[in-house]
């Protein structure tokens, strides 16, 4: 039976959700679940919350803990990467240091200063956890959900490990789209690639019918405050839809990803003028959110320990994420068919080979692979190229050490070019020097 290693199991959003979707999975029966970490009070957590599941509804797998890097990849059929190098505090940097510079982020983990200063925190590690792969597990599929998710997957690739990045941004746009059309969610079927958190949309279909042409109303409509979407929702991960909707004005395509998280690859939605997003319906992020957050998820898990909260009603459930479909197809000879990260074989034709861009793609026993998507629009592939030029650098910095390579990438971000030139080199040493214990 398969073991499945999950780095970073002392996740406290997605261990519990891996582990029910992996346990609870008829074809996954036997399988073996590893939980590695270096924090050992969150891993005996997780670990316990995961016995408790196997447990109570006499499930048929196993599960296993380790501080052990080795001892986890060790004969690994599937690996699964779900950490953050320095945690929450190192994130802290990443915003207000730029913010002392006038550089706000709604969300600071992929493109800006602050996905850049993740970068390169991260990188040496994942590029290390890539080596150990190839060494212990070389045959192994890895699934990647941590960010920024472009240029860890893209390091992984570069060392030889057979990755695919994983993304749910797509999934939370089809099921707006899916309500705007009155249909359900596995009924949209849209023409969608780009990158990561920038994934576009060129063609849309609801149950079957053309939607395209309908796109341009409903934009205006949204941009109008006709239609308002997600107007309950008073949490940092509302996506009211638009600065999407502007941004299909101009380019006559649709960003496919939430608000929050395109609007940091321009440079003209968070701004002071403009409320610092607010104009667009953006709350920035800030770590107090993501504390606050990851609180409420180590207290349900106690709550559960602790018998005061009934497991049923989330055991009945499964995460939505591919997770689990992805490994029953890869382990069980079956066929996954969705959004996912690879290597730029030609999927996208007039986007840089090897780069690592978001299409969709196919999962069997054979790998992942890509679907052709064709090319983007020539306003779209101009916006496309200069954040992967700009990713690509950032790979280059993190793993040469390259201070002059980091502050090009700086001056060449839609954020941080509104600097004057000494400023954006005083804002990267800073950001580098709060790195430092992580290097």
């Amino acid at each position: 039976m398969s073991r499945i290693a999950i780095i970073g199991g002392g996740s406290y959003s997605w261990s519990p959700a891996f582990m029910r979707d992996i346990f609870t999975a008829p074809a996954l029966r036997g399988s073996t679940v590893v939980l590695h970490d270096i924090d050992a009070g969150r891993l005996d957590l997780l670990h316990a919350l995961g016995r408790l599941m196997l447990d109570d509804f006499g499930l048929d797998c196993r599960l296993e803990k380790t501080l052990s890097l080795d001892e986890a990849l060790r004969g690994a059929a599937v690996v699964i990467l779900t950490i953050t190098t320095g945690g929450l505090e190192a994130m802290r940097c990443d915003l207000e240091i730029p913010a002392r510079y006038g550089i706000r982020q709604s969300v600071g983990d992929t493109t800006g200063p602050g996905g850049l200063a993740r970068s390169l925190r991260n990188i040496p590690v994942v590029a290390e956890i890539g080596r150990r792969v190839m060494a212990l597990c070389p045959e192994a599929l890895f699934l990647n959900y941590t960010n920024p998710m472009t240029t860890l997957t893209r390091v992984l690739a570069l060392a030889g490990v057979r990755v695919v990045g994983l993304c749910h941004e797509w999934h939370g746009v089809r099921d707006k789209l899916a309500g705007l059309f009155g249909v359900e969610p596995a009924q949209i079927t849209g023409r969608v690639a780009g990158i990561n958190h920038l994934i576009w949309l060129t063609g849309l279909w609801a149950a079957g019918r053309d939607v395209w042409p309908e796109i341009p109303g409903l934009a205006g409509k949204v941009l109008s405050g006709e239609i308002v979407l997600d107007a309950d929702d008073a949490t940092v991960f509302a996506d009211h839809g638009r600065v999407k909707s502007r941004l299909f004005q101009i380019y006559g395509a649709l960003p496919a990803a939430g608000d929050r998280h395109v609007a940091e690859f321009f440079g003209g939605f968070i701004t002071e003028a403009g409320g610092w997003g607010a104009d667009y319906g953006l709350t920035l992020t800030t770590v107090e959110d993501r504390l606050a957050i990851e609180a409420d998820a180590r207290g349900l898990i106690e709550a559960a320990l602790r018998g005061d909260l009934a497991l049923a009603p989330y055991m009945a459930e499964t995460s939505g994420e591919a997770a689990a479909e992805i490994i029953t197809a890869w382990t069980r000879d079956g066929r996954y068919t969705g959004i996912m990260n690879l290597p730029n074989i030609g999927q996208i034709a007039n986007l840089p080979s090897g780069a690592v861009v978001e299409t969709i793609g196919v999962i069997d026993a054979a790998g992942p692979r890509p679907l052709a998507s064709g090319s983007m629009p020539d306003g779209v592939a101009a916006v496309l190229e200069r954040h992967i030029r700009n990713q690509e650098m950032t790979v280059r910095a993190a793993l040469a050490g390259d201070r002059r390579m980091a502050l090009q990438v700086l001056l060449n971000d839609p954020l941080s070019a509104r600097l004057p030139v000494d400023a954006a080199e005083a804002m990267l040493d800073e950001l580098l020097a709060a790195n430092d214990e992580w290097n």
